[in-house]
């Protein structure tokens, strides 16, 4: 079994009690797998982002911002909840981790709390029953700029170059890939 790993992190000095950093971690993207949306930006195109180019990009998400919109179905870049501080590549999976602003932004800070976490088969056909809760499961999104698209003629369009600007909270199937998610701690 081989397991590959790239990190990246800010080291922030401990605060006990810190009252507006409350710590969150979770899935940004997956690598070297087609989007389950366009995002964004694209064009209406599907995107590929090449593990390669993601490892080369980690160094530009460490101290972007993490942002909002209220009805958590888009990006908005003029609402920064928290900080990025720890950005790892696992297997095919764009990992972060890092600190919301909680007494800032408390509502945002309940929202992830109740949303559930990693994605669940189990909890997903609870919830088409209506018996789990009715909490949006809510993702993540990459903001970048930079690009350099392989062919933007193709169909589906393969990102071999980003400069990570920052990333966005929302619902998970506003997301651009929807196997991302958000939890606290």
């Amino acid at each position: 079994m081989n397991v590959d790993l790239e990190c990246m992190a800010i080291e922030m000095p401990h605060v006990a009690g810190h009252p507006n950093r409350e710590p969150f971690r979770g899935v940004l993207t997956i690598l070297d797998a087609v989007s389950d949306r366009a995002p964004s930006g694209s064009r209406g195109h599907r995107v590929v982002l090449l593990r390669g180019a993601a490892e080369r990009a980690l160094p530009s998400l460490l101290g972007m911002a993490l942002d909002y919109s209220p009805g958590l179905d888009r990006h908005d870049a003029q609402r920064k909840i928290g900080v990025i501080t720890r950005a790892d590549v696992v297997g095919h999976q764009l990992e972060i981790g890092g600190f919301l602003y909680a007494k800032d932004f408390p509502q945002i800070v309940r929202d992830i709390a109740r949303s559930g976490g990693k994605p669940s088969w189990k909890r997903d056909v609870r919830a088409s029953f209506g018996l789990e809760s009715a909490a949006p499961t809510l993702g993540m999104s990459f903001e970048i700029a930079g690009a350099n698209v392989a062919d933007m003629k193709a169909k589906v369009w393969t990102l071999t170059h980003v400069v990570f600007t920052g990333a966005a909270v929302l619902r998970r199937e506003k997301a651009a890939y929807r196997n991302t998610w958000i939890e606290l701690g």
